[in-house]
């Protein structure tokens, strides 16, 4: 998972909020909605990070706050966020996302900068995605179920890249990798247009590089 800066909402979803009766059902430009939460998030799914596409066949529109149990947020851009299919159709152990969360609470939110979500994820050599808050560890697992076998091969397959780079590096620094040579390769990863799927692990990895060097 990663922090998403969330940008302008679509003029259409302003004006339908406006109007009496409204709700999510009846908002009627949902193109636009799926157009912008896309660009926000950089092409990747809110939670698994995998590719996300703007076609109503090819993403979902997540509620972080469900609209069952919050309805007053259900067309709050805030509160919305662009998802992957999730497994729809699949047997309840192989959903994943917004799919497998459907009415679930999580206990923080991607897109909300005062949850400082990417503090609170780390990677393990396999590929599993863990935190260290035993809560929303579980949640990880048991809400997002985002430590699936495809999850985890695809995340390892990024950390032996980066790790790859790494060897390549000191070998041709003399064991010593520039900050600056870290700092950037990080920033390839971080501002890449559509990210990468799964690219947040490199950037992840790379930071605790630089914490490293910091202290």
């Amino acid at each position: 998972m990663r922090e998403i800066a969330k940008g302008a909402e679509p003029p259409s979803l302003l004006v339908h909020r406006q109007t009496p009766q409204c709700d999510y059902e009846n908002y009627s430009d949902k193109d636009s909605l799926r157009k912008a939460l896309v660009t926000d998030q950089r092409g990747i799914c809110c939670y698994c990070m995998g590719r996300i596409h703007a076609e109503f066949d090819a993403m979902k529109v997540e509620h972080w706050h469900c609209q069952d149990h919050y309805p007053g947020e259900q067309l709050d851009y805030a509160n919305l966020l662009g998802a992957c299919l999730g497994g729809q159709g699949q047997p309840p152990t192989l959903q994943h996302c917004d799919t497998k969360k459907a009415n679930l609470s999580l206990k923080w939110n991607p897109s909300d900068s005062i949850h400082h979500i990417e503090t609170r994820i780390r990677y393990d050599p396999d590929g599993t995605v863990t935190s260290d808050d035993p809560e929303f560890d579980a949640q990880l697992n048991k809400v997002l179920n985002l430590n699936l076998p495809f999850f985890k091969q695809n995340r390892k397959m990024v950390l032996d890249s980066v790790l790859e780079w790494w060897k390549m590096e000191k070998a041709k620094q003399q064991d010593r990798i520039p900050k600056t040579r870290v700092e950037t390769k990080q920033k390839q990863f971080k501002e890449k247009i559509p990210l990468d799927p799964f690219s947040q692990v490199a950037v992840w990895w790379l930071q605790q590089k630089l914490e490293k060097r910091s202290k």
